[in-house]
């Protein structure tokens, strides 16, 4: 493997001194950028660009040859897990995802393969070592995967929900189906993301859409618990690095103490949570990420630039922080505010680090 030329949001993550603070954007590869859109259209449909390596690489490629970001994410979905048991994801234009089939029942549960990467979705860990051999060593490269219980709630209700009645109910009424189901996702889950480490995936990120919707006690019960057991899970290094583990759950804010006794090396923040406070809560456990609000890059350079401003006087001082939106870019975005974004934090945060 090439050596890495751009370490600063591996450094970050780990709390280490860095030169600024490194940034990258949850969807960065998306639709917001026209050549994305015209990659996608190329391929025929999502789920086709998402299983074919090469264009998943191209699309991975994009906003770094737009942009000076410090990472590139693995162009994937959340959902290739549930494909991969079977339950046949497929897309509904301007509705989101959606099963074919549907977790009712504990025989459906007893039904579900724990899923073997290697051999369900090889065309994961293919795109990954695709992308690690483009990149030559530009910057690290990050793997992924939905946690548990946001997989779960796709799997249960069958698509997208407003108010996860049918998975609430499950979880409510029978805890120990519910926590069947987990079991068999985090088994699948950790598997999957030591399939990208392995693969040359150099930080993974959980993402917990979905945990926020939960109660206190059952976010702890059937969110933070299974992502806790993936993060035990996970191989601590390769390629004589560490490999650092982010967690994000949106809207999981009143939570940051929990999260960080998890023993993964950050946390990610929607912007609901004001990182200041963050910081102080955590301490010197974890870095944070995050975490200003994507809708902000619809407003004036001015304007974008001050927020940044913003925030990073909030964290303040010192390592330990890598600048993210609070949740994915929407396709809306004008591709030149992004480049504002980027750029200025890179120049307005190099004071913090001196």
């Amino acid at each position: 493997m090439a050596e890495l030329k751009n370490d600063r949001f591996l450094r970050a993550l780990m709390r280490q001194p860095v030169d600024v603070t490194p940034v990258w954007m949850m969807r960065q590869a998306g639709r917001y950028l026209p050549e994305y859109r015209a990659t996608r259209a190329k391929a025929g449909s999502f789920m086709d660009l998402c299983t074919n390596p090469e264009l998943a690489c191209e699309v991975t490629l994009q906003p770094l040859e737009r942009y000076p970001l410090d990472a590139a994410i693995l162009f994937s979905d959340i959902l290739t897990i549930p494909d991969a048991m079977g339950l046949g994801l497929y897309f509904e234009e301007g509705e989101g995802p959606r099963f074919k089939k549907v977790v009712e029942n504990a025989a459906d549960i007893e039904a579900l393969p724990v899923v073997d990467t290697l051999k369900d979705l090889s065309y994961v860990t293919d795109a990954v070592r695709t992308i690690r051999r483009e990149l030559n060593g530009r910057v690290p490269l990050i793997g992924f995967s939905g946690s548990p219980w946001t997989l779960a709630t796709y799997m249960v209700e069958g698509g997208s929900s407003k108010d996860f009645r049918k998975v609430k109910t499950m979880a409510y009424n029978d805890p120990e189906m519910m926590k069947a189901l987990l079991n068999k996702l985090v088994a699948s889950v950790t598997d999957y993301l030591n399939a990208q480490i392995d693969a040359g995936a150099q930080a993974v990120q959980i993402f917990d859409t979905w945990g926020g919707a939960l109660s206190h006690d059952a976010y702890r019960q059937f969110s933070l618990d299974p992502m806790a057991r993936i993060v035990a899970g996970l191989k601590k290094e390769s390629e004589g690095r560490p490999i650092p583990v982010i967690l994000f759950t949106k809207g999981g804010g009143q939570w940051l103490d929990a999260m960080a006794d998890t023993g993964c090396h950050a946390l990610g923040l929607d912007w609901t949570t004001d990182i200041g406070n963050a910081r102080t809560l955590v301490g010197e456990k974890v870095a944070l990420q995050g975490n200003m609000d994507p809708a902000i890059l619809n407003a004036n350079p001015e304007r974008i630039r001050e927020e940044i401003a913003r925030i990073l006087a909030r964290f303040g001082r010192g390592g330990g922080h890598i600048f993210n939106l609070g949740h994915g870019i929407t396709p809306k975005i004008d591709p030149a505010n992004v480049d504002v974004f980027i750029n200025s934090v890179h120049e307005l945060s190099a004071p913090y680090h001196q």
